[in-house]
């Protein structure tokens, strides 16, 4: 099994910054495909940005140009740095990966996710 890990949630002001973090560990894995989600009190779950193993990006149309995407495969950690931070941004923030794990000479792909981050900016 693998386990998903997010770090770097907390209270900041409107037009502030954050960095969160996901560190993806266990005894052997393959992490294809991360991304993080968010989910405001009362709302759906949302998708805020992906990253393939290669690098390729893709984000939500309410955090293009003010969140960046990243990751480190030597680590198997991923980033979201949160520029221009708004109180609609305030939200549980969770780390998915898509991983795979050795199973009788197979490595069948799972998705996982992390425990979730709080993130809440307000003034």
């Amino acid at each position: 099994q693998v386990q998903l890990v997010e770090s770097g949630g907390g209270l900041v002001q409107p037009g502030g910054s954050l960095r969160l973090s996901c560190a993806v560990s266990g005894n052997r894995f393959s992490v294809n495909a991360m991304a993080w989600y968010r989910q405001a009190p009362g709302k759906q779950r949302e998708k805020v940005a992906g990253i393939t193993n290669d690098g390729n990006t893709n984000y939500a149309d309410s955090v293009l140009g003010r969140f960046t995407i990243s990751r480190d495969n030597a680590k198997n950690t991923a980033s979201l740095q949160m520029n221009s931070l708004k109180p609609e941004d305030t939200a549980v923030y969770y780390c998915n990966a898509d991983v795979r794990i050795p199973n009788g000479g197979r490595w069948p792909l799972g998705n996982y996710w992390g425990q979730g981050t709080q993130v809440t900016v307000s003034s």
